[in-house]
């Protein structure tokens, strides 16, 4: 039975929500509890998610609506106190630490920010790119986590940022380092002479927190956001970063990530890259290299981007040498040959799905099903961060329930040989991701033991000894668990291969030589006023980001932001527009 509950003019950021939902849904007798905002696109999620009631029609966009499942209605009120409980609490807290400035519109928040040049903006995509617009009007770069941003917005927003000078870094970007300045979802990393551009949020991590491991460091990590490289967006954000770190006399060599772009933007991409005398090592996923460049080195994997960068920064030759875990002891059975990969992360899932097809051939057929990055034969690689397994429930890099379910699902598949699990630790991941995530990979293990067979369950963990969770600690917890810790995703899945008779094949580069085209190599000032000291920020969306950039001692003001006209888009654009005429902000 569904009750609901709307909590009036109360309103509360989206992840705060979400892991509320996980806390109250855990109380007994209670089947599910769903908390959302009372925004039409929350709702269409209620709905689709069978948490439709007639009471949820009346919710405005600035209320709190809790739908809460239950066969006992005496739990409805114990839900409802604790909502309370948790809501006041948060206030109080809000109330006692008083640890930043906070504003609840434009103008407070650009009276209280000193000297502020970057916008951080975590609202639901729906309302971003206006508030995107009106800090490039004020002179700020963007950075935008929010996704759901149309892509005529994006391109729009992207050229008005390039003409004035500035960067729009996103929407959909989840990772960034500005002048050692952890940004949203990323790890704590040395500061050192190698820039990284990627236009994915795991990439980054994954090669950032490598280059850390080995030594060196990282000063700037430009996220570009995932659509940046397509053909109407046309890499703005890529070709001015790329600029701008050929012009920042503390970066040795240039490392560049993204999925294969259009052609004619790669081309482009590449036309600039040549006319740069930095090294650079370029890493399109998905796209095999045949040839390397006397300047350029391109990588197949993550691991190999972030070991030449390194090698690069040290003066060495660049060369890969690709490591798997041998000697395992692990016997399967004739027909257990099925490796299955539930990721947090979406650019590991695609590599390691890369990784599976390029060895084994690919045997997925026409249509790969929603959320799998490859089904084929009795293996599968899942990204759980995708938009049909986040809506209306917390990201998998902070939410351990659906891993823990696949877990036990696929363990139960006599076919599984190898179950692979990245754990994302930094800023904005769960506190402790393998202890929650431990007593799962123990139970399955001796189940499948005391059943006569075999199973190897491997592990990565993407982070440094700096990030709070402590990448040693979570190292250990998965080891004390039965699991198989690999260094990286590349060495995961290659000892997930191994292990199933097979072995990757290192593609062998052969060297070109390319003529290109004069590009202009000149940057604004203001973007390299950004990339050259750690940002003034105006934090629009998420608490938890402030708090993050707290912690590194940067300037940061507080945007509280709600909906304003009830939610009305276009009656918000009207007002923007009259605002922005008026040479006034909202």
């Amino acid at each position: 039975m569904l009750y609901t509950i709307i909590k009036e003019n109360t309103y509360q950021d989206s992840i705060v929500l979400m892991l509320l939902s996980n806390k109250l849904s855990a109380i007994d007798g209670v089947n599910q509890v769903s908390i959302m905002m009372g925004t039409p696109a929350n709702k269409d999620i209620f709905k689709s998610s069978g948490f439709d009631t007639e009471a949820l029609d009346n919710a405005k966009p600035n209320d709190i609506v809790v739908i809460v499942d239950t066969d006992d209605e005496s739990k409805v009120d114990e839900v409802n106190e604790q909502v309370d409980a948790e809501l006041k609490g948060k206030g109080e807290e809000d109330d006692k630490s008083k640890k930043q400035d906070e504003a609840s519109n434009w103008n407070r928040a650009l009276e209280l920010a000193n000297n502020p040049n970057l916008a951080l903006i975590s609202i639901p995509g729906q309302y971003a790119a206006m508030e995107a617009e009106t800090a490039l009007k004020n002179n700020l770069n963007v950075f935008m986590f929010s996704d759901n941003v149309a892509k005529a917005d994006e391109v729009r927003l992207k050229q008005m940022a390039h003409e004035k000078g500035l960067l729009v870094m996103g929407p959909d970007c989840g990772t960034g380092i500005i002048h050692s300045l952890p940004l949203a979802f990323t790890n704590t990393v040395n500061e050192g002479d190698i820039g990284v551009i990627g236009a994915s949020g795991t990439g980054i991590q994954e090669v950032t927190t490598i280059i850390d491991r080995e030594g060196k460091g990282v000063t700037n990590a430009i996220g570009t956001g995932g659509r940046d490289l397509s053909t109407e967006v046309g890499a703005i954000t890529m070709l001015d970063s790329i600029k701008a770190l050929n012009a920042d006399p503390k970066v040795k060599v240039i490392t560049v990530i993204s999925k294969p772009p259009a052609k004619e933007v790669e081309e482009k991409v590449l036309n600039l890259l040549r006319n740069i005398e930095k090294p650079v090592v370029t890493l399109f996923l998905g796209s095999k290299p045949t040839y390397t460049e006397e300047n350029i080195y391109h990588a197949y994997t993550l691991e190999e981007a972030a070991r030449v960068s390194v090698q690069l920064s040290n003066d060495e030759t660049p060369q890969f040498n690709p490591t798997f875990k041998e000697n395992l002891g692990i016997k399967f059975a004739d027909n257990q040959d099925g490796i299955k990969g539930y990721y947090s992360g979406g650019t590991l899932a695609s590599e390691a799905a890369m990784l599976v097809k390029d060895t084994l051939g690919d045997a997925s057929g026409e249509v790969t099903p929603e959320g799998f990055s490859y089904k084929g034969g009795n293996h599968e690689i899942i990204d759980l961060g995708d938009d049909i397994y986040t809506q209306g429930r917390p990201h998998p890099m902070i939410d351990p329930s659906k891993r823990i379910e696949m877990l036990e699902t696929s363990s139960d598949d006599p076919s599984t040989a190898v179950i692979m699990l990245d754990n994302v630790i930094g800023y904005g991941s769960h506190d402790d991701m393998a202890s929650e995530l431990a007593p799962t990979i123990k139970t399955i293990l001796d189940k499948v033991k005391a059943n006569g067979r075999s199973l190897a369950v491997l592990a990565t963990v993407v982070g440094t000894q700096h990030d709070h969770q402590g990448y040693d600690n979570q190292v250990k917890t998965l080891k004390e668990a039965g699991a198989i810790v690999c260094e990286t995703n590349d060495q995961m899945v290659r000892t997930a291969l191994n292990l199933v008779g097979s072995s990757v094949a290192q593609p062998k580069l052969s060297t070109k030589s390319f003529d290109s085209e004069p590009v202009d190599l000149t940057v604004d000032e203001k973007v390299m006023n950004l990339i050259n000291m750690k940002p003034s920020v105006i934090n629009i969306g998420l608490k938890s980001f402030t708090e993050a950039i707290q912690a590194s001692d940067a300037p940061v003001v507080q945007f509280n932001w709600r909906p304003i006209a009830g939610g009305d888009e276009k009656l918000m654009k009207v007002l923007q527009f009259l605002n922005n005429y008026e040479g006034e902000t909202v």
